[in-house]
């Protein structure tokens, strides 16, 4: 059975395996935080230092090369000490995204992925467009919450996993300690890959959205059934259709992120040693 069949016709298994041969290639048997960066993120891991281990992720099981722009394809494990403490942080720079057609596996294989090689806390970043008109291009948001407008979930049959704390109130606290200026929102999953109408993202106000991606979500439920604790951090890099009357593009996205890349770099460093 290739690498790619066993990720369909069994993710988990597809996942232990991944989470081994990391374990392997790294010699690392546990990983202890794992990070997913989104558009324009990938700078901001650089500032967790050299890592220990770097690959291509398509080089191992269940993994595609990316697909879009701003996403390096790479895993890397790094090694981080503090206070004679040493976290372990297993990062995956870009993911799969439900608009490229592959199914719901791919899209959360990552995540599952790092749970089954021990990570307890899962952090996932992303590029979005701000629907509140209070936020500014370049602005770090944490989730609160979300809402999902693509009716896919990346759990199947009789599954039923309480939602109420998907996004961790803990780590929440933890990391607006550190950041007393970060706001929290509430995140909608669209699907695109087109962006939003206006009349979308009007719709999407209305029902309480803060911010809208095209990620995040289903990766935060796998996370969360198999029970790791999620952050989300959404990157305004963009004002959502019709806030500003502009037409949006993704060579934007990018920009933005890289702008903002020091920042939020320095935020995950500090933060990641106090969350496990």
């Amino acid at each position: 059975m290739t690498s790619t069949e066993l990720l369909y016709s069994d993710p988990l298994a597809a996942a232990t395996k991944a989470a081994a041969e990391i374990a392997e290639r790294t010699g690392v048997a546990s990983h202890d935080v794992a990070l997913v960066m989104g558009s324009g993120w990938v700078t901001a891991a650089d500032a967790l230092g050299a890592p220990a281990y770097e690959c291509d992720a398509h080089e191992i099981t269940g993994f595609f090369a990316p697909a879009v722009e701003g996403h390096s394809g790479k895993v890397r494990s790094y090694e981080i000490v503090e206070n004679g403490k040493t976290i372990r942080a297993l990062v995956f720079l870009g993911r799969t995204h439900l608009y490229e057609g592959k199914g719901m596996e791919p899209v959360v294989h990552g995540v599952r992925t790092a749970v089954k090689a021990g990570c307890k806390v899962v952090i996932l970043t992303n590029a979005c467009g701000g629907i509140n008109t209070s936020y500014k291009v370049g602005q770090p948001v944490i989730i609160r919450d979300h809402i999902s407008l693509t009716a896919a979930s990346p759990l199947s049959g009789a599954t039923f996993i309480d939602l109420t704390d998907l996004y961790s109130k803990r780590i929440r606290e933890i990391v607006k300690k550190e950041d007393s200026s970060l706001a929290e929102g509430v995140y909608v999953h669209w699907r695109g890959p087109t962006y939003e109408t206006p009349a979308e993202i009007l719709m999407m106000r209305t029902m309480g959205a803060d911010l809208v991606g095209m990620s995040t979500v289903p990766e935060a439920i796998a996370a969360h059934a198999l029970g790791a604790e999620v952050l989300g951090i959404s990157l305004v890099t963009n004002a959502a259709a019709g806030v500003t009357g502009e037409k949006l593009n993704h060579e934007e996205v990018i920009a933005a992120g890289k702008a903002a890349a020091d920042r939020m770099g320095t935020l995950l460093k500090n933060t990641i040693p106090k969350l496990v």
